[in-house]
């Protein structure tokens, strides 16, 4: 591990892995309810680790209250077309104690591309979430606000699919100025 705050974080996942299935040769068993993590490593100097989906707001909690992560960076997913589950929705977060940066990484189905939302840990999550439901579909459970932000109303489709035509015309919205501004 790369950060002293890795090692911490791996040994606390460890012991609850070993606490979960009651003995320490089974805590590399496979994935259950009983244990979130579906492994964890570091790539490029970012602790990673891939999760369940129910798992993600107790495991970002955690990493808040208990490890610093007190920085939500940024929510993304990626597209694994033609394969199941099909999207990968990436959370990254960063300590300003420890100077690091975590990845949690989960997958969900396409055909209920739902998550929880983070807004209730960290409130910059709101707008982040509405980009990424923007560009791929991805729900996100709890927020109240999941309007278009950087495509309009009116849009159809999510352009960052890999499945979204890259020749489809949208619908022309007419321009309506801003209440209050000045028409010439």
């Amino acid at each position: 591990m790369t950060a002293p705050i890795f090692a911490q974080l791996e040994q606390t996942l460890h012991e609850q892995m070993v606490t979960a299935t009651g003995d320490d040769a089974q805590a590399d068993t496979p994935l259950s309810a009983a244990r979130p993590v579906r492994s964890l490593g570091v790539q490029r100097g970012i602790l990673v680790l891939e999760l369940l989906p129910d798992a993600l707001l107790a495991v970002a909690r955690r990493l808040r209250d208990h490890f610093a992560f007190d920085l939500f960076l940024d929510v993304t997913a990626v597209d694994w077309l033609g394969q199941t589950p099909r999207f990968e929705v990436v959370y990254h977060f960063y300590s300003s104690t420890h100077h690091v940066r975590v990845r949690l990484k989960l997958r969900v189905d396409e055909a209920a591309p739902d998550v929880e939302t983070l807004t209730s840990l960290y409130g910059s999550a709101g707008y982040m979430e509405r980009e990424c439901h923007d560009m791929y579909g991805i729900v996100f459970r709890g927020n109240a606000d999941l309007r278009p932000i950087l495509l309009y109303e009116g849009f159809s489709g999510h352009p960052l699919r890999k499945d979204y035509p890259k020749q489809q015309e949208q619908p022309l919205v007419p321009y309506r100025p801003p209440q209050g501004a000045l028409v010439r």
